[in-house]
């Protein structure tokens, strides 16, 4: 069984809206008391409160605050618990301060049980039913349902959403192939078996409209909270059209790595690509770089493809399936300088596209050939598996095992040790001492 969160989108009617905004105000007031209240303790009388405190006291806040009784104490407790994670991020040394939250950065709230929710649907639209508030018609699919646990109410751009986690067994579908794939920015992926899938570029194909948008927002009145200037209804509604712009360039992409990585997995259950660190390669030029805009540009197109995004849905997915994913150490087996027909190995410039070996004369294309010299490394390379893949179901991982070395040998000589004992023809599970 695992886990799997599903994203359904929320059509409150009018007098459902209202009070789905009300509860995400009081979460957001919730939220900055309990943080206010640690702080404060802490600064004036130094005593640490933990969530366990603020838990046992929200039965008097909400005799206090009666407008919270209908929120439910498992969500109140959920909102608690988001201050606790907070500070246990803090004093790991993983995130700063907790700071007090406003009601533009407080997406929503959540039913860390089945309590106070209910999903009323097999996975292909339908209602969701939430106490004190009745159904709410929701629509999306999933592609495996299950048993719903958790549910996270969210508003986005003004629109609702329900993110619920379900619990399921997962059946995905793949092939025997093994491949080997080679990620960039000229070329999205590169295939062993000679396959290109060029970058889909939908950021570059909207930046001219996305840029005009921009241009239209700066005429604007700019809101400034420093010098509390508010910002014009033409500044909102330019802003709006902005995001929707690049809201629907996120949404192609993710759609596109889908697709790509569901129809690789369906045709191979060995996957082998390069280890890539994309924070690292997408870094900022050092000032005073002279190729800064260069560099700009190469990480701009490099985020446009999603080549993290990608490798991870294709990993995950593999996974599911019970194949085998691998990354390859890059500096060990340098597959842009290899040879996958003889090994040799000669440096390139990155100009050069075209893999032409001096040695035995093969050609391929050069994100191709890196791809080959991926999957022949985990194909053939000992200590991927702790042996060739070629050679696993032989006897053995020698040609002629010895006594002591053939671990199958040494099985069948401790069974016919015990079965002679006690005539079990199979090994004991206890390690005790026979003989």
């Amino acid at each position: 069984m695992v886990t799997r969160r599903i994203t359904y989108r929320l059509y409150p009617t009018a007098s459902q809206e209202q009070p789905l905004y009300d509860w995400r105000r009081l979460h957001v007031y919730l939220y900055n008391s309990a943080l206010a209240d640690r702080r404060d303790s802490y600064q004036r009388e130094g005593v640490s409160i933990d969530y366990f405190d603020q838990q046992n006291r929200l039965p008097a806040f909400k005799e206090t605050w009666t407008e919270y009784k209908k929120l439910g104490s498992h969500a109140l407790q959920a909102t608690l618990k988001r201050v606790d994670f907070a500070y246990q991020r803090f004093f790991a040394g993983k995130g700063g301060y907790p700071k007090f939250k406003s009601i533009r950065h407080y997406s929503g709230w959540s039913y860390p049980c089945k309590a106070g929710w209910k999903a009323l649907t097999d996975g292909d639209n339908g209602y969701l039913d939430i106490s004190n508030l009745g159904k709410i018609r929701m629509r999306g699919q999933a592609r495996q349902w299950g048993t719903p646990t958790t549910c996270t109410i969210l508003n986005r751009h003004g629109k609702w959403y329900a993110s619920i986690t379900v619990t399921c067994e997962v059946v995905r579908e793949t092939g025997d192939g093994a491949i080997g794939l080679d990620f960039g920015v000229t070329h999205a992926v590169a295939m062993s078996d000679g396959t290109i899938i060029e970058a889909p570029k939908f950021l570059a194909k909207a930046a001219k409209e996305i840029k005009k948008a921009n241009k239209a927002k700066r005429r604007k009145q700019v809101p400034n909270r420093k010098k509390k200037i508010k910002a014009s209804k033409r500044w909102k509604k330019a802003q709006n059209k902005v995001s929707q712009l690049t809201r629907k360039v996120s949404r192609k992409r993710d759609d596109w790595m889908h697709k790509v990585s569901s129809n690789i997995v369906r045709s191979n259950s060995l996957i082998a690509t390069e280890k890539l660190t994309i924070k690292n390669m997408t870094r900022k030029a050092k000032k005073g770089s002279k190729r800064k805009a260069q560099k700009t540009g190469l990480n701009r197109n490099m985020l446009d493809v999603g080549i993290g995004m990608l490798k991870s849905a294709i990993q995950y997915k593999v996974t599911e399936a019970d194949g085998e994913y691998i990354e390859i150490p890059t500096q060990k087996v340098k597959p842009s300088q290899t040879c996958p027909n003889c090994g040799d190995r000669q440096k390139k410039e990155l100009s050069e596209r075209v893999h032409t070996c001096l040695q035995c004369g093969y050609t391929a294309d050069r994100d191709v050939a890196a791809a080959q010299v991926m999957l022949n490394w985990v194909l053939y390379d000992s200590t991927v598996f702790g042996t060739s893949i070629v050679k696993r179901g032989g006897l053995s991982s020698t040609a002629s095992p010895a006594y002591c070395g053939g671990m199958q040998q040494l099985g069948s000589k401790k069974r016919k040790k015990h079965s002679l004992l006690d005539g079990n023809l199979e090994t004991p599970s206890s390690r005790s001492r026979v003989g």
